[in-house]
């Protein structure tokens, strides 16, 4: 499942699908002021709907909150929830500029205003050949990039992480570049899969999984997922990443999911999900070639990885 919709003979559409972002938000910290983790795990099932009886299983929530990459807080999967209790997701800010005609500087709540919710179970692939399932919460990023009007200029999107060294003790150490920067082309940005999540689980995004406001895209390696956004820029040159940058002959641009194109170090041919112990073959993008495969047609997938 990717985005559920009501199927002919359910009842009422989803809350989320009707109530204002404002009044969305302060029912997701609700859940999360008054549910404890085992809690918010039995209450999925009524906030995202009905799991399809072929949707492959949901990684539980202590899982997806305790084993992360996120090196701003250490390069320990335990680090980023053991080193993240001091970092401040709120208020927030969000700068919009570049090759568009409605730049600016918005509060997260204006980004996000107006803009519906959709709540998407995505497969999740991290290029150390680990996968987990993880329903989310978030607007599609193509509704937040149409109202900054991009200009016919305006061929990539650059994504930046905040950087605050006191809150976030790995930035205090040089083990990448800050800020941490990622980017899609236009047409990946605009795909209906792409999402800027706020949550998980029915509750707000935890500081170790990037509160507030992440990138999620579903057929690309994990590190394509830039954390706590602080800046969108649009522009007409392809940036660079900060892993391409770090080690350009590791890791490309675009980090299509692609289980014949090798890490030089291991195999991308299959995965561990989390919580079992046998491997699993990757699937080509991920298993979404369907919605995106489209997007990359006569390109050398070797080359462009």
């Amino acid at each position: 499942m990717l985005i559920r919709k009501r199927r002919p003979g359910e009842g009422d559409l989803p809350s989320s699908e009707i109530t204002p972002y404002e009044s969305y938000l302060d029912r997701r910290r609700f859940l999360a002021q008054s549910a404890t983790l085992a809690g918010v795990a039995a209450l999925a099932p009524s906030v995202l709907g009905a799991a399809d009886a072929q949707e492959d299983e949901r990684t539980p929530y202590e899982d997806i909150t305790h084993y992360n990459n996120y090196y701003e807080f250490g390069t320990g999967k335990e680090d980023p929830a053991r080193y993240s209790g001091d970092f401040v997701p709120r208020p927030w800010t969000v700068v919009v500029d570049g090759e568009c005609s409605n730049p600016g500087t918005f509060a997260l709540e204006d980004l996000l205003k107006g803009h519906e919710i959709v709540e998407p179970v995505y497969r999740m692939r991290c290029v150390e050949a680990w996968s987990m399932v993880i329903p989310w919460q978030g607007v599609r990023l193509r509704d937040v990039i149409n109202r900054a009007q991009p200009t016919g200029n305006a061929k990539f999107l650059a994504m930046t992480t905040v950087v605050r060294p006191a809150q976030m003790p790995g930035q205090r150490r040089r083990i990448l570049d800050w800020p941490y920067v990622e980017g899609l082309r236009m047409d990946e940005a605009m795909n209906e899969l792409a999402i800027l999540a706020t949550g998980i689980y029915g509750t707000d995004l935890l500081n170790q999984n990037g509160a507030p406001l992440r990138l999620v895209t579903p057929w690309k390696y994990g590190f394509k997922g830039v954390k706590s956004i602080v800046k969108m820029r649009f522009t007409s040159d392809m940036p660079k990443n900060t892993w391409q940058m770090m080690a350009a002959n590791e890791y490309g641009f675009y980090a299509n999911v692609n289980p014949d194109v090798d890490h030089p170090r291991w195999s991308q041919a299959r995965e561990r999900r989390i919580g079992e112990f046998r491997r699993r073959p990757t699937l080509m993008f991920n298993g979404y070639g369907d919605q995106v495969a489209h997007m990359y047609r006569g390109m050398d997938l070797r080359k462009w990885y």
